[in-house]
């Protein structure tokens, strides 16, 4: 059993998973949450700072929420935050477009880039490289 303090109101909790705060804490989180989820969609001009200081929100945690994709902002919000690699303005996520497609583009690459050189064949189907690596079975006779 893992018994930690909740980092909102510092009481004793049993620990599970996810963020070190107790149970009251995170249905008040979550309260929060919905609070301000309504109050973006009636107040589509509003700027993080107001949103914040009118639901009593951090603007951290709002910033928080848009980064983990549970607030999606309309093209009309004029919240934006901006992409960890890059700096580019954006709605929500942690990286712009423009940098996922880049590191989809480097992850395939290096996944099929990485083939061994005794995996790749030529053109007639025969493998190439070396054999020295291969596992050999002694005959039992």
């Amino acid at each position: 059993m893992d018994v930690r303090n909740c980092r909102s109101c510092g009481k004793l909790f049993n620990y599970m998973s996810g963020p070190p705060i107790c149970d009251a804490c995170r249905n008040s989180l979550e309260e929060k949450f919905i609070e301000v989820k309504e109050y973006i969609r009636e107040n589509r001009e509003a700027h993080i700072g107001k949103i914040a200081e009118d639901c009593e929100v951090s603007v951290k945690q709002i910033t928080q929420w848009v980064r983990e994709e549970r607030l999606m902002l309309s093209e009309g919000c004029h919240i934006m935050i901006e992409c960890e690699n890059c700096g580019a303005p954006i709605r929500t996520g942690r990286f712009c477009e423009n940098c996922k497609k880049k590191m989809c583009g480097e992850l395939t690459g290096a996944y099929t880039g990485g083939a061994h050189m005794d995996d790749k064949k030529d053109a007639s189907g025969k493998k190439l490289g070396s054999n020295k690596n291969r596992m050999r079975f002694l005959d039992n006779q």
